[in-house]
């Protein structure tokens, strides 16, 4: 019987016995009987040397970990058995390999799908944008072809190669004026019935115009085309067009003609009332009638001269630019390349002193018969209002003397006409009309254009010494 096998350790009872001397020393005679021969007792399947007292009440089961064999440590109290832990089930090793191998085949096979969606996706994209390329390229070949066409065009009537490039503040040298306008600049050649001796002749006249409009308008002056029976115009490439007189109004002494044609390019209108003296400003003219599209320079000498032309008082600016037969008629460049006034006369000869006359020339503002032109275009002629007067100046030198206010003088009127309807008298000097300050004929002229035929303005007039308001009926321009 394998040691406490069936036995139920309990502490055991303290009792009246022998001593505690005489019983260790009874236990101790017992356990050397049964003792191997080495002197200790070893259990069946122990393992492990066993304390000399084996019914010590401190023996207690353990598990060896060594031989998985119990053995008793006597050290513990009430020999308490303690059941060895089971032993745990190996863990399983995790397949990573098979994990990566089936993540790398899914990685693989989406990339070959995008690869594929994406080739797919490139080649028609690339078609069309094939396509669009050569959409593309074929249109700006036929823009730049059209461009060459153009400049190429353009340095032929200027005799200019390369670009324009503006100066600093919008501001054009002269040599890009000249090369921006040459080909909207002509000049003319009027054929004028004659006769002497009795016999018919045909003279000619030059002067010079400029295109308005794509469709072939040109501004010129009246004398230049008045009275003439045909009219040529040569543009700056040499081309020659026959020229249609459209209407002339001699009290501006401006002019519109028209020649068949299509894509003329027009010159840039600008704002003479902006211009002040010392602004440089640039002609191009038909010089002598035989130096066609010659470039003068100058700058604005003067404001509001009044220029008597053929008996006409025309208000003008006054330059410095050199101005000659044939240049009348011609733009009046401003340093941006637009026009601001019509070439028309010049001073020239000597003075009373026999000093000689140089640098004046004059041009008529081109703000001044905008509304003008527009009536000869629409109409063939001026459609403006009219007084049916003749008048002079009243200048500060004779008004101080005699006492007069500054205005116009009106030396008569003309039968039937609205300003004798209204009363006006002659020796009666206008000093206002419609509100506007009447001081010299081409004041007069201003306001006139301001309004229409068929309105009533009050007119003040300076008579006999005192300021008197008369109210007239306006009447229109009768036709030249």
């Amino acid at each position: 019987m394998k040691p406490f096998e069936n036995e139920q350790l309990q502490p055991e009872e303290t009792t009246s016995g022998p001593e505690p001397e005489a019983q260790a020393e009874a236990a101790a005679e017992s356990a050397s009987e049964q003792a191997s021969p080495s002197g200790y007792y070893h259990g069946v399947g122990a393992g492990q040397r066993e304390a000399p007292f084996a019914r010590t009440p401190y023996a207690t089961y353990h598990s060896n970990q060594d031989d998985q064999q119990p053995y008793y440590d006597f050290r513990q109290p009430y020999g308490t058995y303690q059941q060895p832990e089971p032993a745990k089930p190996p863990k399983k090793k995790k397949h990573y390999g098979k994990k990566i191998l089936k993540g790398t085949a899914a990685v693989i096979v989406a990339a070959v799908l995008v690869v594929a969606s994406c080739g797919i996706t490139a080649g028609f994209t690339s078609m069309y944008w094939n396509n669009q390329y050569d959409s593309m390229m074929q249109y700006m070949n036929e823009k730049v072809a059209a461009l060459k066409e153009q400049i190429a065009e353009q340095e032929y009537q200027s005799g200019v190669s390369g670009g324009v490039v503006e100066s600093v503040g919008g501001s054009l040298t002269p040599g890009e004026i000249y090369s921006r306008n040459v080909s909207s600049v002509v000049a003319l050649t009027c054929a004028l019935p004659g006769v002497s001796n009795g016999e018919s002749y045909t003279a000619t006249s030059s002067g010079t115009g400029f295109v308005i409009t794509s469709d072939g308008y040109i501004v010129t002056n009246h004398h230049v085309v008045d009275g003439a029976v045909s009219i040529a115009v040569t543009m700056a490439n040499g081309k020659v067009y026959n020229a249609q007189l459209i209407g002339s109004d001699a009290t501006n002494d401006v002019a519109l003609i028209k020649v068949d044609a299509t894509g003329m390019k027009p010159v840039t209108l600008g704002d003479s009332g902006a211009m002040r003296v010392g602004d440089q400003v640039v002609a191009i003219g038909n010089a002598l009638g035989e130096l066609t599209s010659s470039l003068t320079v100058g700058y604005v000498s003067g404001m509001d001269r009044n220029v008597s032309t053929d008996g006409t008082v025309i208000n003008m600016l006054q330059t410095d630019v050199a101005i000659n037969s044939g240049n009348s008629g011609g733009p009046l460049f401003n340093a941006r390349g637009e026009v601001i006034g019509i070439t028309t006369a010049k001073y020239s000869g000597t003075t009373s002193s026999g000093a000689s006359i140089e640098g004046i020339s004059f041009a008529i503002p081109i703000d001044d018969v905008l509304d003008t032109l527009d009536d000869l275009k629409n109409f063939g002629y001026v459609k403006s209002a009219y007084l049916g007067v003749y008048v002079a100046d009243v200048d500060p030198a004779t008004a101080n003397y005699y006492g007069f206010p500054v205005g116009v003088y009106v030396s008569s009127t003309m039968p039937g006409f609205c300003a004798e309807k209204a009363g006006v008298m002659p020796k009666d000097i206008i000093v206002d009309l419609g509100g506007y300050e009447i001081t010299c004929m081409s004041d007069l002229s201003r306001a006139l254009r301001v309004f229409e035929a068929g309105e009533t303005v009050t007119m003040k007039v300076w008579r006999s010494g005192r300021e008197i308001i008369l109210t007239v009926t306006l009447d229109e321009k009768p036709q030249q």
